[in-house]
């Protein structure tokens, strides 16, 4: 896998991941610690991204 296909992949990863945290932060009965884990994963993820687009 080329380095821009896998930045590109981390992207899709980071977009659905904020698709999820939105819908779960609609939802009245989702569990705080849920959406964290989601929001650290986010995180993660785009910190990825950064430290490959300046490699």
């Amino acid at each position: 896998m080329s380095m821009s296909s896998h930045v590109q992949e981390l992207r899709r990863k980071h977009q659905a991941l904020s698709e999820i945290v939105e819908s779960e932060q609609r939802s009245p009965a989702t569990d705080d610690l849920h959406i964290k884990a989601l929001k650290k994963q986010k995180l993660q993820i785009k910190q990825q991204i950064e430290r490959l687009g300046n490699a």
